[in-house]
């Protein structure tokens, strides 16, 4: 049986369609927690790919760089892109392994540290409390509530650990399994990489099939514009990151202060969030060095300032250039509402999908209204001539009546 076309045209068929669409919405938000569980369950198993993907895309600009500048007197395409692959990836591996290295004796380190002084420190908090007891005692403020909450929260604390065994258990296996997919991933992206010029052909030409000539060719300049934002986004602060990481390495040493690899690791990477990275990192160096030494944490706090200040107004506006001249107005709604909605993913992805949901606006939304009134105005016009000729004719006929 055919299906008529113009059984739309109808108005029964229009309304039982309204009404079927009416019921799919109720049913949809009805049982949305269903939805979502479902949802989630589908990209639980397509987690690896995702991942590997964006890892794929992230290494992408150090392969490009290793194809295009180490081995471009090679004449075979693909041999230049398979050791440009295994190239990123060694380099990707070396700094892993050496990060490891450093990370992992300083982390023992500070927490033999932590348990060996935890009597020092509990007796530093003591007398610290003991004096705003007797401090109370002379002033007008009253700060029994305040002992009384932190005991009663000790106190919880103590009984509830045993009964959260449980949770550290099931932490501990979440934690394997999530080390495990992302090892997964990393393998998978490899072969993303090494196959990256066969799937873009391939994806290109479905879009091309499916899409006019016209449409493809805008398709393809909006997403090379969004590459471009995302890469020279990613580059950026990874060389920011670096840079800050240094920086804050090379003041350690200079200063004698301890800790140096940690807390210099901890400051390059929650560098990487905008505007509350660099404040989560200082508060937790600060919170590390004051455990040894508060003078030491106050030098630090003091060096992040600066070098913070060096950062915002030198080192990124270089890096960046106008490439992502955002304002900061929106970058902050961005950060705020991708991170209840994102958690850390949407924090970090939040300036170049600023800058990109900028780019939309300024390029084909304003572009696309303009164009719109422009033919608007054009209609009147064209609609208000021939009501001018009109009216001449009728001016000549009265003169020719006269």
């Amino acid at each position: 049986m055919k299906l008529n076309k113009n059984i739309l045209k109808n108005r029964w068929a229009s309304n039982a369609l309204a009404i079927s669409i009416g019921v799919i919405v109720y049913l949809f938000f009805s049982n949305l927690d269903m939805v979502c569980k479902g949802i989630g369950a589908f990209f639980g198993f397509i987690n690896p790919v995702i991942i590997a993907l964006i890892i794929a895309y992230v290494m992408d600009p150090l392969a490009r760089l290793f194809e295009h500048k180490a081995f471009h007197g090679l004449r075979k395409e693909k041999t230049r892109r398979n050791l440009a692959v295994v190239c990123t990836v060694l380099i990707i591996l070396l700094g892993i392994v050496f990060l490891l290295v450093a990370l992992i004796p300083q982390l023992i380190d500070s927490m033999i540290t932590l348990v060996h002084n935890a009597d020092k420190y509990a007796s530093q908090i003591r007398n610290f409390i003991d004096g705003l007891q007797k401090g109370s005692a002379n002033s007008r403020f009253d700060f029994s509530k305040i002992f009384n909450a932190g005991q009663n929260l000790l106190t919880t604390i103590i009984n509830k650990m045993p009964d959260n065994l449980d949770e550290i258990i099931n932490t501990s296996f979440s934690i394997g399994r999530n080390i495990v997919t992302w090892i997964i991933a990393f393998i998978m992206s490899i072969y993303f990489l090494a196959d990256k010029k066969r799937l873009q052909a391939g994806f290109g030409k479905l879009m091309h099939a499916i899409l006019s000539e016209k449409a493809f060719n805008r398709s393809c300049n909006f997403w090379n514009r969004c590459n471009s934002i995302m890469t020279r986004y990613i580059v950026g602060e990874l060389l920011d990151a670096l840079i800050i990481g240094m920086s804050n390495f090379v003041f350690f040493l200079i200063a004698g202060l301890p800790y140096s690899v940690l807390i210099s690791v901890v400051v390059g990477v929650t560098n990487l969030a905008p505007t509350f990275g660099p404040i989560v990192g200082g508060a937790v160096g600060a919170f590390i060095l004051v455990l040894n030494n508060p003078w030491q944490a106050l030098w630090f706090l003091i060096f992040t300032l600066i070098l913070q200040t060096i950062d915002g107004y030198v080192i990124k506006p270089k890096l960046f250039g106008n490439t992502l001249g955002v304002s900061s107005v929106w970058i902050l709604v961005c950060i705020i509402v991708g991170g209840r909605m994102f958690s850390v993913p949407g924090i970090l992805l939040a300036i170049p999908f600023a800058a990109i949901s900028e780019y939309v606006y300024k390029q084909y939304l304003l572009v696309a209204l303009e164009n719109r009134k422009s033919k608007a105005k054009k209609k009147s016009s064209e609609s208000e001539k021939p009501m001018q000729a009109g009216s001449d004719s009728e001016t000549v006929e009265m003169k020719t009546d006269v």
